[in-house]
């Protein structure tokens, strides 16, 4: 092992879950002292716990109170509100840290690519997971004369979207949506919702729990179209799927007296066209058939569905981080097994990545803990054969440029008013979903002190 006479400093860009597990390898198996800075561009941590985990799933969110636990450890900071390539560069992370660790997720959606996607009622299910999950950057859904919606995809993101459309009132009161959101989807009138997926119920990624909860859903009915359940043979299936078919089938069969609301899956269809005099009024599909593995081809048979919300969940993507590698094809940072390279295959030396950067958008929350523990052993490896360099002093050029990062502090405070917030209306918290709000409670600690990234936007 390299003698070196100081803790090894390492960033963390992101501060969602596959960011906080790094951390928490890191801490665990680091055989050195080392120091960990956890940058985000929001004020809050815990990224997709917070800002992508259905509200009524308490029992994934309490992850977050697990990986909260990094912070507890003096070696560890929370700098939030710095933008990589806005407030700081990689190369200035780089010259400033031992190693650099990128998880900054997939934050782009995949697109259908057909006529009228672009009509308003058309969105990803992302931006409506985002406005439902109060993050600060949500643009409003408005849920004004929808009476059916339409969802593009047969993947948790599917199933908790259309569990947030089919649930009451009193169903979501007790969750953390921001006020605005739960006046919102109170006065909806969502009657009809449609799941709607390119090859059959075989093939779908969904899991088992997420889907038994949506269609056992109190007051809703549920059919199944565009497949014969009856003729998938289970023997072919794995567990998962066999327990997904399964379920599909109890629910087809399941009598529901006067139901409110009905909930329709639709197998081997897909969005050819959308249409609408301003907006959506219509959801043109096509019938598809398989075309070899993974494939489908159309068959040119067309459905139309009157519904007046198309919302695509059909995959994310990452998105390139200024001054790193990115494979545009695949959406991801380049890397071996988690260390950073170049297109060729050349090494970037002191560069990670986790999460779904590192790997695609792919598997559950707890997926990244494998995920990090991979990436942190190799860096601990490296690290551990690494000379001594001198570091740049990442606070002092931040200094020079007007601004401090939020602080864990700023984020408490963020906490303990949404904590305050929900408590008034009954509930354990309410989010806080505005940016001027956010950063007005950062700027409560900043009195005489130095000005922040808040202060700049």
């Amino acid at each position: 092992m390299a003698s070196v006479n100081r803790p090894r400093r390492v960033a963390v860009v992101g501060a969602g879950p596959s960011g906080l597990f790094a951390v928490q390898s890191l801490l665990a198996t680091a055989p050195f002292a080392v120091e960990v800075d956890v940058f985000d561009r929001l004020p809050t941590p815990f990224g997709l716990l917070r800002y992508g985990v259905a509200p009524d799933h308490d029992s994934i969110k309490g992850i977050a109170d697990v990986l909260a636990r990094v912070f507890d450890s003096e070696r560890v900071r929370f700098l939030g509100l710095v933008e990589l390539g806005r407030d700081v560069t990689a190369a200035e992370l780089v010259a400033s840290y031992d190693a650099v660790v990128y998880a900054a997720g997939a934050s782009e959606d995949r697109r259908m690519e057909i006529p009228g996607e672009t009509l308003p009622g058309s969105r990803s299910a992302r931006e409506f997971v985002a406005w439902y999950s109060g993050h600060p950057d949500a643009s409003p859904q408005s849920l004004h004369r929808v009476t059916a919606a339409a969802i593009a995809g047969v993947g948790n993101v599917a199933i908790d979207v259309a569990r947030i459309l089919l649930k009451t009132a009193d169903q979501l009161a007790p969750t953390d949506m921001p006020a605005p959101v739960l006046a919102e989807l109170a006065g909806a009138d969502v009657r009809d919702v449609w799941v709607i997926g390119r090859r059959g119920p075989e093939h779908a990624s969904f899991t088992t729990p997420e889907l038994r909860e949506l269609v056992t859903t109190d007051g809703v009915a549920v059919d199944v179209a565009g497949a014969d359940l009856t003729a998938i043979q289970d023997a072919d299936l794995d567990r998962r799927t066999r327990a997904n078919v399964v379920a599909l089938r109890d629910a087809a069969a399941r009598r529901v007296a006067d139901p409110r609301a009905r909930l329709h899956f639709l197998f081997w269809h897909r969005p050819a066209r959308i249409v609408g005099a301003g907006r959506v009024e219509h959801l043109i599909l096509e019938r598809t058939v398989a075309a070899g593995p993974g494939a489908v081809a159309g068959t040119g048979e067309a459905a139309t569905l009157d519904v007046q919300l198309v919302l695509r969940a059909i995959g994310y993507r990452g998105i390139p981080l200024p001054g790193v590698p990115f494979d545009a094809a695949t959406g991801r940072i380049p890397n071996l097994a988690g260390r950073v390279c170049e297109p060729d295959g050349t090494l970037r030396p002191a560069e990670y990545a986790v999460g779904w950067i590192k790997r695609g958008p792919i598997g559950v929350i707890g997926t990244n803990k494998a995920d990090a523990a991979e990436t942190v052993a190799h860096l601990v490896a490296d690290l551990a054969q690494a000379a001594e360099r001198p570091l740049a002093d990442l606070a002092a050029t931040l200094a020079e440029r007007g601004f401090a990062p939020s602080t864990l502090a700023d984020w408490e405070r963020i906490d303990a008013a949404e904590r305050e917030r929900g408590e008034a209306g009954g509930r354990a918290r309410a989010k806080i979903d505005a940016w001027h709000e956010l950063l007005d409670l950062v700027r409560l600690g900043r009195a005489g002190g130095p000005p922040s990234v808040a202060d700049r936007r």
